[in-house]
């Protein structure tokens, strides 16, 4: 009788890691957390399928797509500055309201979340700490 017991606790164990890592697995993929980010490509793609485009219309879109995405590097390069002067005086406001081992700490945050995040060639002006 014990062995029953022991047998069938160990199943619903091993039941509930199962439908764990299933759930786990769906709210990942569902919720877009193991999703690549689209590319222009696969968006041509995308656009191609769903609305039947024929090959003059898909050279026509993936030309537009790509004049689009040159306009928006100028148009992030340009701003770019703007960006940084901001973060640096949010930096610079938070740092006065922190003890000196704080700020210390604070910038050794903002420090390794750029070595984590950014590969070397990013790291002077590409992309930024989030908003503190």
């Amino acid at each position: 009788m014990q062995r029953r017991a022991a047998l069938y606790f160990v199943l619903t164990l091993l039941l509930g890691v199962a439908v764990g890592a299933v759930g786990m697995f769906l709210y990942a993929w569902y919720g877009g957390h193991w999703h690549r980010p689209m590319t222009r490509h696969d968006f041509v793609k995308y656009l191609s399928h769903q609305l039947k485009l024929d090959s003059n219309q898909i050279d026509q879109v993936t030309q537009i797509l790509d004049a689009s995405s040159k306009k928006f590097d100028d148009l992030r390069a340009q701003a770019r500055p703007q960006f940084d002067a901001l973060r640096q005086q949010t930096d610079d406001q938070i740092r006065q309201v922190l003890r000196p081992d704080q700020a210390q700490k604070f910038d050794d945050v903002i420090h390794k979340w750029q070595q984590n995040m950014h590969p070397p060639e990013e790291r002077h002006g590409g992309h930024h700490p989030p908003p503190h």
